[in-house]
C-alpha cells in the first residue's frame, strides 16, 4: 500500500486535469464506482496489484473491467497508469482523497452522526440545515447509531466533536460528583 502523501499527489494531478477539462465531478463519480467494484471485489484488486502476475496480465484484466464500464477516456487511461506505475492497490485511499478535494471546491463538508436511536427524517433535515449555518458550507451527512450513547447524538466534522449525548452528559455528571462540585 502507497502512502497517502502519494495517494493526495494521484488525486491532485486527476483532478488538476478535472478542472482544466471541467470534468472533475464526472472523474470523481468514475473513481469512486471503481473503487467500489475493488471494494467489493478484493480477489479483483489483489490480481490487479500482485507483482507475481504479468504486467500484460494485469493490464488485460484491467481492459476486460473497463470494457464493462462507461467510465471517461481520462479515468481509464488514470487507472491504466496506476497499474503501469504499480499504484493500482491505493485506489481507495485516492478515490477518498479526491472526493476531499472536490468537497473543498464545491464548498461541501462532511459531518458523522452517531445517534442513539435512528433519527427522524425532518430531525435529519433540521441538524443538516443547522450544520450548514455553523460551516458555512454544504453537509453531506453520514448517519450511524450506537445504543451505548444511550440518548442524543454525536457529530463529527473534522477535527471539531459535538457530543449531545446522554452517556458524555452522564459521564460528565459523574466527574462533577467525584470532585464534590454539585452543590
Amino acid at each position: 500500500m502507497i502512502g497517502s502523501k502519494i495517494s493526495r499527489r494521484y488525486a491532485k494531478a486527476l483532478l488538476s486535469i478535472g478542472q482544466e477539462d471541467g470534468k472533475y465531478e464526472e472523474y470523481g463519480q468514475n473513481l469512486q464506482e471503481f473503487a467500489g467494484v475493488c471494494a467489493d471485489n478484493r480477489e479483483l484488486l489483489q490480481v490487479l496489484s500482485n507483482q507475481l502476475f504479468s504486467l500484460d496480465d494485469r493490464k488485460a484484466i484491467l481492459e476486460a473491467v473497463l470494457g464493462k464500464s462507461a467510465f471517461s477516456d481520462m479515468v481509464r487511461n488514470f487507472l491504466r497508469l496506476l497499474v503501469d506505475k504499480k499504484r493500482i492497490g491505493a485506489i481507495g485511499a485516492i478515490a477518498d482523497h479526491y472526493a476531499r478535494l472536490t468537497d473543498e471546491i464545491s464548498n461541501v463538508t462532511r459531518a458523522d452522526i452517531v445517534t442513539a436511536k435512528p433519527l427522524k427524517p425532518e430531525a435529519l433535515e433540521k441538524l443538516e440545515q443547522a450544520l450548514a449555518q455553523l460551516t458555512s458550507k454544504t453537509v453531506k451527512t453520514d448517519v450511524s447509531e450506537d445504543a451505548s450513547l444511550v440518548g442524543g447524538l454525536v457529530v463529527k466534522i473534522g477535527d471539531l466533536v459535538l457530543d449531545g449525548s446522554v452517556k458524555a452528559q452522564l459521564e460528565g455528571l459523574k466527574e462533577t460528583l467525584k470532585r464534590g462540585e454539585y452543590n
